[in-house]
């Protein structure tokens, strides 16, 4: 038995030439750590959907596996088809499956309203071609009415057929054993890869954390606005919180780990390296 943990990195489609020259340079970086895959960000309501396309395409090319996501929100059948043919035929086989959010100021037509939903789609019109991971919350989602009915959400996209999930960050790894414990008990077996956010920028994760209800634990808050401006000193204070929380992840059981990257690479190889990953 290999119990070696999985590694995975998420990017998002870059918007300029610079941008993307970026991201090629933190793909390499990565690339030398042997993810299972690069995931790629959808945009609210498809935004992104050529650019993600051609980001993956460009992983993909040079010799990594590559999971587009896919959000259906706003989105009818027909066009979520048309999105897994064109997958299908470039030779994609693995997939994130969300529901995604709706764009700002809009709101269209939709035949999909949670991800079970999608899910279920993607496996009668693919059958078992695609991988699909899911999105799961240890500290529940922020539009859930409460935790009971957020493990009913999820246990209803692993019957619909996800191979595994992909949790919302957190810095309390407490959230994340409970969160196991209660998916046995619900006879939720498959596995569920722990999303780590490392800390670049206070201000920007406090915004990040406010739209997805991820919790800043108050001891981490106010030791992180005491650096102020001071950028070096909060990184390197965040680096090692975060390699700390990863570690006890990994020796706690959790099967892998999903980096969010910010199509940055040089904090992330750093915490991967001091785990001896």
């Amino acid at each position: 038995m290999n119990n070696t943990p999985v590694i995975s990195f998420e990017f998002f489609p870059p918007k300029t030439a610079e941008g993307m020259t970026k991201l090629h340079a933190a793909r390499e970086q990565l690339a030398q750590l042997r993810p299972k895959f690069f995931s790629v960000t959808f945009g609210a309501g498809g935004s992104t959907r050529d650019r993600t396309l051609e980001t993956v395409l460009e992983i993909k090319a040079r010799g990594t596996e590559a999971a587009p996501h896919l959000s259906c929100i706003s989105s009818t059948r027909d066009e979520i088809l048309a999105i897994l043919t064109q997958y299908r035929e470039q030779g994609i086989r693995h997939l994130v499956a969300l529901r995604g959010d709706h764009p700002s100021g809009e709101v269209a037509a939709s035949d999909f309203h949670y991800a079970n939903e999608l899910v279920e789609f993607i496996r009668k019109e693919t059958g078992d071609w695609f991988e699909i991971e899911v999105a799961a919350y240890p500290e529940f989602h922020p539009e859930s009415p409460s935790a009971r009915a957020d493990l009913e959400a999820f246990k209803r996209k692993a019957n619909a057929g996800a191979n595994a999930a992909i949790t919302q960050y957190f810095y309390n790894a407490d959230a994340y054993f409970r969160f196991m414990d209660e998916c046995t008990a619900m006879g939720i077996s498959i596995p569920v890869v722990p999303g780590v956010m490392p800390i670049y920028n206070f201000a920007q994760l406090s915004r990040f954390s406010a739209v997805c209800g991820a919790e800043i634990p108050r001891w981490l808050r106010l030791r992180l606005q005491d650096y102020g401006e001071d950028l070096p000193s909060l990184r390197s204070f965040g680096l090692d919180v975060v390699t700390e929380l990863c570690d006890r992840l990994l020796q706690g059981g959790a099967p892998g780990l999903h980096f969010y990257t910010l199509n940055q690479a040089g904090t992330i190889s750093t915490i991967c390296q001091r785990l001896g990953l």
